[in-house]
């Protein structure tokens, strides 16, 4: 039991890091295209993890693995963890347009990995070849088809997590530099310095938001399952 614990905790590990490597890939492709190389420069236009834990040590590369085996204490298999594509602010401010569709670009990369997963979950499931155990709750198939299921399951959960999350309107969090796509742009350098100035409060804002943000999320995650597998 205490293998299998660590085996899943593993995997949503793995899944984890790939998830929040993509989001931050998506922001500085994006970047890139939009004239912005900062996290080109950075080297964050890849999907090898190195560089990303490289600007977020801590975030990306010690706090995901405290967090994994304190669940693991209590047959849990959370994982906390941040990251973060840094970006030129001069230039946000001249191309407000191009910087919300860099802001889009994370979360749109985690919409892209969930819906993945989520056709190549309801396609295995029908014909057959995967193990539903933990999705609708039997314990049909086999080892590795059972393995490929958790596998897809938590790139469909962790996907839409990091979506949802970083959708959220409240600075720092993409959602809110997303805004910069729809206010005027003499508007765009006052939303802009107030993302700024409330940044250095992020672990205020990350409480804030912790507290209400289950009461949104479970129940979107509880309506995909149901329209995925009914």
């Amino acid at each position: 039991m205490q293998s299998e614990v660590f085996a899943i905790a593993l995997i949503n590990y793995v899944v984890f890091l790939f998830s929040v490597v993509c989001h931050e890939a998506a922001h500085a492709v994006v970047g890139m295209w939009g004239g912005d190389k900062t996290a080109y420069w950075n080297g964050q236009v890849t999907l090898s993890p190195v560089p990303h834990i490289r600007q977020e040590p801590f975030g990306l590369g010690l706090l995901p693995l405290i967090s994994m085996f304190a669940a693991m204490q209590s047959g849990g298999y959370g994982i906390i963890g941040f990251a973060s594509a840094p970006y030129d602010p001069l230039w946000a401010l001249r191309h407000p347009r191009r910087a919300g569709w860099m802001a889009l670009a994370g979360p749109a990369a985690n919409l892209l990995l969930a819906a993945i997963a989520a056709i190549l979950l309801k396609v295995g499931i029908f014909a057959g070849y995967l193990n539903t155990r933990g999705v609708l709750g039997d314990d049909s198939g086999t080892a590795f088809s059972e393995a490929i299921t958790i596998v897809l399951t938590a790139l469909l959960f962790e996907n839409l997590l990091l979506m949802t999350w970083n959708l959220l309107p409240i600075p720092p969090m993409d959602g809110f530099s997303a805004l910069l796509l729809f206010v005027p742009g003499s508007k765009a350098a006052s939303l802009l310095n107030f993302r700024s100035k409330i940044g250095m409060f992020f672990p205020i804002t990350l409480l804030v938001i912790s507290r209400f943000f289950w009461n949104v999320f479970g129940p979107f995650y509880a309506t995909v399952n149901h329209i995925l597998f009914g």
